[in-house]
């Protein structure tokens, strides 16, 4: 049991990750503005392990975010511009004869570093997409009959743009499953965007940005994350959740059980991220939405969006 020390200790930790969380917020809002919401969603999803899909218009930031969380956290950074030509050793790597002592030598590929943006994913061929998969699931890649791990941490920002743009192909179900959220920046309101005209180039800002936390301390919350409790009546609140989408008059499918796993690990994100070590309701309602919203298509397309269903859902579902 613990005692009114040691609960002081946690309360006292707990303030201070919070703290340190939210100055590496802030820094990212200096760059990204008015996208304050969007901005904790993507942190999240880092400090929770999963990986980031970001969908939107040219233009609206989704690179400039990826580059500066990035930078805050002092992560190793590695960006692939996906075109309709990249092929999967552009992003593994390849083997390459080396005549002088008659062997072949590894050269790895850009998928080996601990933040990788995947730019404009959707613009590349099914087959080059679904490199990233072993990747994004068990964070090694097979190439040549040879199994190599990639470096803790790694995490995959994917920027897509709507489909119906040209010389896109859609992300298969399987790609679309191994991103934990889907996040959508949209245009800034216009006290943002004047704010960003004033401002000039918000790159010349991130590259002036010093890492707010160190990759140590980055891991060491990662590692917090695992240890926020989630009580059994919030897990039988998440499955009621999970349950609800699989009725066949919503959505064409439910969701998976690692959508369930995904949706547990963001709420603890974001139950640390405001300074608790136990997960409420709140917490699974502020993250569902990005975590679900990707795996669903409704029933009937021509009535509520899956955006509308979702909120339905989410109001219509009791907390036990």
């Amino acid at each position: 049991m613990l005692n009114q020390s040691m609960l002081d200790q946690i309360d006292t930790s707990t303030d201070q990750l919070q703290a340190e969380i939210d100055s590496a917020v802030s820094a990212i809002e200096n760059i990204i503005l008015g996208k304050t919401h969007q901005i904790r969603l993507a942190v999240c999803c880092l400090l929770a392990r999963g990986h980031c899909l970001i969908e939107d218009l040219p233009g609206v930031g989704k690179t400039t975010l990826s580059q500066t969380i990035a930078h805050v956290f002092g992560l190793a950074f590695s960006r692939i511009q996906f075109t309709s030509d990249l092929l999967p050793a552009d992003i593994l790597g390849v083997s390459i004869f080396d005549p002088k002592n008659q062997v072949f030598n590894f050269h790895p590929g850009p998928i080996f570093a601990h933040f990788v943006l995947a730019d404009e994913i959707n613009r590349a061929t099914p087959k080059t997409q679904s490199a990233l998969l072993e990747a994004m699931e068990e964070r090694q890649i097979t190439v040549e009959g040879t199994t190599r791990k990639l470096k803790e941490p790694f995490f995959v920002i994917g920027t897509q743009n709507p489909l119906d743009q040209s010389g896109t192909f859609p992300l298969p179900e399987s790609q679309l499953d191994r991103f934990m959220m889907k996040v959508k920046l949209g245009y800034p309101d216009a006290d943002a965007e004047r704010a960003l005209l004033a401002g000039g180039n918000p790159r010349d800002r991130m590259h002036a940005i010093t890492a707010i936390i160190d990759i140590d301390r980055f891991l060491e919350i990662q590692q917090k994350v695992d240890s926020v409790h989630c009580s059994p009546p919030l897990l039988h609140y998440v499955q009621d959740l999970i349950q609800a989408t699989r009725d066949p008059g919503l959505f064409v499918y439910g969701i998976s059980p690692r959508a369930g796993l995904a949706v547990v690990q963001a709420s603890k994100a974001w139950a640390l991220m405001n300074g608790r070590v136990h997960v409420e309701p709140g917490d699974v309602k502020a993250v569902f939405p990005s975590v679900s919203g990707h795996r669903l298509t409704p029933a009937d397309q021509r009535s509520k969006s899956t955006e509308e269903l979702i909120e339905t859902l989410l109001d219509s579902v009791p907390i036990s």
